[in-house]
C-alpha cells in the first residue's frame, strides 16, 4: 500500500509529514511525501513559517506520481492560496480516496492557513476530500460560523459537506460524563463515534487520526469502521504521550500487532450480533486471523480457548495467540495455500436456514462427505486438511463457504472465509 501524505514539515515530528511518516510506518505502509511549507517549531513554540514555492511543490507531486502507484492521499498543511490551487490541479483527476485534515492553527499557537487563504481552501480543496477532519474551531472557520455561535455540529457539517467534501467529521466534541465525541455526516446519515475523554494537552494526535482513517478506508473498510478504527488508535497514542522536549507532550505509536487489533475488532463485533448465540456449535467457534504466507498454524492467530455461549450470551474464552487455533487454522492454511488472499475464517453452527440463505445468496460455497473420508487421515487426524482439499477440488471457483454434514460422532460444521476478519464478518452478517 502505498499512501501520498502532504503536508508541512514539523522539526520537532509532533505533527506534519514527520508524524505522518511515523504512523504509517507503524501500519508496514510506504509513505510519500510532499512538502508544502518548512516550519520552525519545538513543543514550547512556533517560529517561522517558509511555503515552497509553486515549482517545487509541483515538481514534488508530480515525480512521485509519475513513478508510484498511489492509494490514497492525506492533505495536511496547505498554508497559502497558491499552495491550495496547485494541490487541486495535480489531484483532481486522481480516483482514490483523500483525507482532508484542515491545518489552521499548531497547538503552541502558529498560524499554518492564512486568513486569505481560506477562501481558496473552500473551494479548491474541500471538494478534493473523502472524508475532511477539523476540529470544532476548525470546523467553524471553514463553515463561516462565528467561533462563539451555539449551532448544531449538523448543521456546520452540512455547510461543509456543501462545499463538496463527501463526509464531514467534527473531531473532540465535548459531551456529558466525561466523553468526547466525533460528529459524522456521510451522504445519507449522521451520527456520533463517542470514547472517553483524556484530560491532557498533546502535539500530533489530528495527524495520528487523519493518518489512521485514511490507512483504514484504503483496506476496503467503511467510512464509520474506518473513522471507528482511527479513534481508537488515537486515543491510545494519546495515551502513550511523551514529554520528549521542555513543553507540551507529543503523542506516540508503539509498534502493534495489526493483525492482533483487526481481529480483536472483529471478535468484538461478533460477539454482540443479535442472537448470535443461535450460531454457535456445540464444539464452541473460534476466529482466526493469518500473517501473509502462513508456513504453519503458528503464523496464524486464533483464540487459544473458544467463543463460547453461555446461555444468550456470546463470550471470549482465551486469549489470542499465535497457534492459539488448530482446527479453523488448518482449514485456512489449506485455503491459503490455494489463494494467498484468504487469510482468515471463523466456523459457526450448521443449519439448514444458514444453508439456504447461502445459495440465494449466490455466495460459492463446497461441501464434502466425512462419511467417505479415508481411514488413513482419520489414523493422522488431517480430517480437515483432507476435508477442505476435497471441497476445494469439488468446487469450479475458490469457495467462499465450505460445510459438512457430520459422521458418526462428528457435528455438522460450516467455515465462513475471507480476505480480512471484516471480510469474513460480512459474509456472517449476511447468511445467519
Amino acid at each position: 500500500m502505498n499512501i501520498l501524505s502532504i503536508g508541512g514539515s514539523d522539526p520537532s515530528s509532533g505533527a506534519g509529514i514527520q508524524s505522518d511518516v511515523k504512523t504509517f510506518s507503524s501500519f508496514n505502509v510506504h509513505v510519500l511525501t510532499v512538502i508544502t511549507a518548512i516550519t520552525g517549531q519545538n513543543t514550547t513554540r512556533f517560529g517561522m513559517v517558509e511555503p515552497v514555492s509553486k515549482k517545487m511543490l509541483e515538481d514534488q507531486i508530480q515525480t512521485v506520481m509519475s513513478d508510484f502507484r498511489i492509494d490514497g492521499v492525506k492533505i495536511g498543511m496547505v498554508y497559502n492560496s497558491q499552495i491550495t490551487r496547485v494541490i487541486y490541479q495535480q489531484l483532481k483527476k486522481l480516483k482514490v480516496p483523500i483525507i482532508v485534515d484542515p491545518i489552521i492553527k499548531s497547538t503552541t499557537g502558529g498560524t499554518l492557513l492564512e486568513n486569505s487563504a481560506i477562501k481558496d481552501f473552500q473551494k479548491f480543496i474541500v471538494p478534493l476530500a473523502t472524508i475532511i477532519t477539523p476540529n470544532e474551531f476548525e470546523a467553524k472557520i471553514i463553515s463561516n460560523t462565528k467561533i462563539n455561535s451555539k449551532i448544531s455540529p449538523k448543521k456546520i457539517a452540512e455547510k461543509i459537506q456543501n462545499m463538496g467534501s463527501k463526509t464531514v467529521v467534527i473531531t473532540g466534541i465535548k459531551t456529558k460524563n466525561n466523553e468526547i465525541s466525533d460528529f459524522v455526516l456521510e451522504k445519507n446519515k449522521n451520527y456520533f463515534i463517542t470514547g472517553k475523554k483524556i484530560t491532557s494537552t498533546n502535539h500530533g494526535s489530528g495527524d495520528n487520526y487523519s493518518a489512521a482513517a485514511i490507512f483504514a478506508l484504503v483496506k476496503n473498510n467503511n467510512i464509520e469502521e474506518s473513522l471507528k478504527f482511527a479513534k481508537q488508535f488515537t486515543q491510545e497514542s494519546i495515551r502513550n504521550s511523551k514529554k520528549i522536549g521542555k513543553g507540551i507532550p507529543i503523542t506516540d505509536i508503539k509498534k502493534k500487532d495489526n493483525i492482533k487489533i483487526e481481529l480483536t475488532k472483529a471478535i468484538n463485533e461478533f460477539v454482540e450480533i443479535k442472537n448470535i448465540f443461535k450460531n454457535i456449535p456445540e464444539c464452541q467457534t473460534n476466529f482466526v486471523f493469518s500473517k501473509q504466507n502462513p508456513k504453519s498454524i503458528k503464523d496464524i492467530l486464533g483464540i487459544s480457548g473458544r467463543i463460547v455461549k453461555a446461555g444468550k450470551q456470546v463470550l471470549v474464552a482465551g486469549n489470542l495467540e499465535y497457534g492459539g487455533s488448530k482446527h479453523v487454522a488448518t482449514a485456512l492454511l489449506v485455503m491459503n495455500k490455494k489463494s494467498s488472499e484468504v487469510c482468515s475464517a471463523i466456523n459457526i453452527k450448521y443449519q439448514n436456514d444458514t444453508i439456504t440463505k447461502i445459495k440465494n445468496l449466490k455466495l460459492i460455497a463446497s461441501n464434502y462427505d466425512r462419511s467417505k473420508e479415508p481411514k488413513n487421515t482419520k489414523i493422522k487426524k488431517s480430517s480437515i486438511k483432507w476435508g477442505i482439499e476435497h471441497a476445494i477440488k469439488n468446487s469450479k471457483k475458490l469457495p467462499d463457504i465450505i460445510f459438512h454434514e457430520g459422521d458418526f460422532g462428528k457435528e455438522p460444521m460450516i467455515i465462513v472465509f475471507g480476505k480480512t476478519p471484516n471480510d469474513v464478518l460480512n459474509k456472517i452478517l449476511k447468511i445467519i
